[in-house]
């Protein structure tokens, strides 16, 4: 119920704003229209930044990125002489000039407005030249509205507009998944108004064919073409003359970390070769600063170097060990499980992980039918005769099976046996008490292994539903 209401006060906020700007779009000129804009904005960040601390208030920062991301607050480092960064869920870095900033995405949408207020304030009140959009994720483009004065060059990669139309036309879907993994968002998607990002018309389009360079100031910036990190329109910039890249989420929110080849959320696939060919494009600069669009800067080409070459030899490894198994006719199951990255190619998998991305690439090139079982063609999965199994054999003998898995620290077995039994006794408390106690100890040894953000908030919200079928209460915090 809170959530709902939450959800309610932000869209009438939005709402309200919204036609407080339109409003004086049409009385004023461009300056009071624009500053009606911020306002508004402004007023909508702060309400959905209020209703996400509220619930996030309970969440210690034991999961990695996602915890740290949604409690670092906005404020402005100074990176050189001429580069700030304003942090926040989504850092928005700003390099300045004599004649103009470029700014190097926008953050999130609920954040941009005293993002923005902020920069001015500390690192430069000169006009926006050029915003590059690294990829169409709503942490990167979300807050574009704010910063889109006259004469604002956009430049994007040719693909963000199909991606941002695929996104868009998924949104329940996705929100509605978000919300598993993510907590603290609302029940319902807030209606964002005039704020609404994904209408958004680069100027100017970087694809395969094509970089982009351009001078402000006397200062040389090239975009770089870098598809397969975060998505088929990912770019990154690169200051030639300072060895400085501005990332993204290229590397994801961590440099250096496993990548996510798909997400668990649900998205398109990023193509692994076409990542390790854009890998190969940034270790020939030898940058010697990375400035991420997530957390700090990352200095030192010894370092960064080493990182790079890891994380591309990592990713080749896997990728290779996926098509050497599909060649040696072993199922995907089998890869998964088998497949790890040798200790010199070790990488954390707090984002992505290996077994994941096994899964991922498997099924990118070997498509989703596993030649398993001819019941794969069909819409009818094995759940559907669950009950069945449950009838034949009894839920007793399903859940004694079940536990003993448990007791032998097999919790996935005991999980299908579960599933089992309760498709055919919908309720039975022993089977919901096996299943709490099976996820119970998944996220205890993922919060002790890989620490991956996912798996650990989707267990979490597996273990809450379960705890309130079973009637208990429980205490965050």
């Amino acid at each position: 119920m809170g959530s709902s209401k939450g959800a309610i006060a932000i869209g009438l906020v939005v709402v309200v704003s919204g036609f407080a700007y339109w409003f004086v779009s049409g009385e004023g000129g461009s300056s009071l229209q624009q500053n009606a804009k911020l306002k508004a904005a402004e007023i909508v960040g702060q309400a959905a930044r209020q209703r996400i601390s509220d619930s996030a208030a309970g969440l210690e920062g034991t999961h990695g990125a996602s915890v740290d991301l949604i409690k670092r607050p906005i404020e402005v480092r100074k990176i050189t002489d001429d580069i700030y960064m304003a942090t926040g869920v989504g850092n928005v870095n700003m390099i300045t000039t004599p004649e103009g900033n470029v700014l190097f995405d926008t953050g999130l949408v609920i954040q941009a407005a005293d993002q923005r207020k902020a920069l001015r304030a500390e690192a430069s009140e000169g006009p926006v030249t050029h915003v590059i959009i690294s990829h169409s994720h709503a942490d990167h483009v979300g807050g574009i509205k704010v910063w889109l004065d006259e004469g604002v060059e956009v430049i994007a990669h040719r693909e963000l507009t199909e991606e941002l139309r695929y996104l868009a036309e998924l949104a329940p879907f996705q929100h509605e998944r978000n919300r598993r993994l993510f907590p603290w968002l609302p029940e319902e998607r807030p209606d964002l108004g005039f704020l609404d990002w994904t209408d958004i018309e680069p100027d100017v389009l970087v694809d395969a064919d094509r970089d982009y360079t351009f001078e402000v100031g006397g200062k040389r910036f090239e975009v770089l073409n870098t598809p397969g990190a975060e998505g088929a329109d990912n770019i990154c910039l690169w200051l030639p003359e300072e060895r400085i890249l501005f990332s993204g989420d290229f590397f994801g929110p961590q440099f250096p970390q496993f990548p996510n080849v798909v997400t668990l959320r649900g998205e398109k696939v990023r193509k692994p070769i076409e990542y390790i060919r854009s890998l190969d494009r940034i270790i020939e600069l030898r940058p010697a600063m990375i400035v991420p669009s997530h957390f700090n800067p990352t200095v030192g080409e010894e370092e960064i170097m080493a990182s790079l070459v890891r994380t591309r030899d990592a990713v080749q490894y896997v990728h290779d060990e996926t098509i050497a198994a599909m060649n040696a006719g072993k199922t995907v199951y089998q890869a998964m499980q088998e497949i790890q990255l040798p200790p010199h190619l070790d990488l954390p998998q707090n984002h992505g992980r290996v077994s994941w991305a096994v899964k991922t690439i498997w099924e990118y090139y070997g498509t989703w039918f596993h030649w398993d079982s001819t019941t794969e063609l069909y819409p009818v999965p094995a759940r559907d005769v669950y009950a069945d199994v449950a009838e034949m054999t009894g839920v007793d003998t399903l859940l004694e099976r079940a536990r003993r898995y448990q007791n032998e620290s097999d919790p996935v077995r005991a999980l299908h046996l579960v599933e089992m039994a309760l498709a055919g006794d919908p309720g039975n408390s022993d089977a919901l008490t096996i299943r709490l106690e099976a996820l119970t100890q998944l996220q205890s040894d993922a919060e002790e292994g890989l620490k991956n953000d996912y798996e650990i908030f989707w267990l979490e919200h597996r273990i809450e539903k379960t705890e309130e079928e079973l009637g208990l209460s429980r205490s965050k915090g």
